[in-house]
Formats: structure tokens, sequence, C-alpha cells
């Protein structure tokens, strides 16, 4: 797949958030000790925080193509009915990730004018999070198709990009 590399798009941004969660949860253990005043809103940001980190990561999963699957069918399938299986599962899991796009951004319309308890943002900033991972995972899973559509095996990651 073309811009395989060791790093992606989806990698920074959860790392990043990975880091802000820390120095989130920091806060709220600091605040708890008595050496910060507590902050009432860093549990709400840490919840959100982390669900974004999550949602972005599988785009990050999908790109290098590490999520758990059922191998035992796979693993006795060789050849041609290995690629048309995967082929298939990948066809049908684009299919309903963007069936669930489509649910998620009637939820971002939905919540918009919603206020979070703590946050002073709109609830939307929150479930927006699987329409935006979402469409890292459709560009993942499409590029992936194409490639064993060109190549005719199943992908296989490769961090330095030689496939």
């Amino acid at each position: 797949m073309s811009g395989h590399g060791r790093y992606s798009i989806e990698g920074y941004a959860a790392t990043v958030l990975f880091l802000g969660l820390i120095f989130v949860v920091l806060l709220q253990v600091f605040g708890r000790s008595g050496f910060l005043p507590a902050a009432v809103w860093t549990e709400e940001l840490a919840r959100w925080i982390w669900v974004w980190m999550a949602f972005i990561a599988t785009g990050e999963a999908e790109r290098r193509n590490v999520q758990l699957r059922m191998g035992i069918l796979a693993e006795v399938l060789l050849g041609r009915f290995r690629f048309v299986l995967f082929t298939l599962i990948d066809l049908v899991y684009l299919a309903v990730t963007c069936h669930l796009l489509w649910i998620g951004y009637q939820t971002v319309l939905r919540t918009w004018n919603n206020e979070s308890v703590t946050l002073l943002f709109s609830d939307a900033v929150l479930y927006a999070s699987y329409p935006v991972a979402a469409l890292f995972v459709i560009w993942r899973v499409a590029s992936r198709i194409r490639w064993q559509l060109i190549h005719r095996s199943p992908f296989v990651f490769d961090p330095e990009g030689e496939q």
C-alpha cells in the first residue's frame, strides 16, 4: 500500500492524545493529593481524551493490519480462497463502517446543542470522535482492498514500505 511507512497521521494523533491523557491524569493525582487545587473538569476531559485516542488508534490498527481476527478458517485456506475470504471480509467491514459513519454523523448533528457537564464544549465534540476515526478506517480498509486486488494476495504490513 502506498504511503506505508513506520509512522502515520493516526499514530501521531493517538500518541499526542495519550500524552495529553497522561498529563490530565497527573493533574487529577496532584489535585487529589493536595499539591494542586482539584479541578472537577479533569475527570470528564480524561474520559473524552481516552475515547478520542481509542477511536483514532483503530485507524492505525487497520493501517498495520493488526486487528484481532478469527484465523481458524483462514489458516486452513490457501492461495485464492484465502485471498477471496479476506477481500470479502474487508468489503463487508467497509460497508458496515460506512453505515456507522452515517450514524455517527447524525449523532453529532443531534448533540450539537448539548453542552458537556464540566467542559463547556458541545457534546458533539465527543461524538465526533467516531466519524473522524471512521474516515481513517475507511481510507485504510479501502487502500488494503485496492492493494489486495492489485497484488492478488492478502495484505501483510511491512513497516519499511517494501511489499
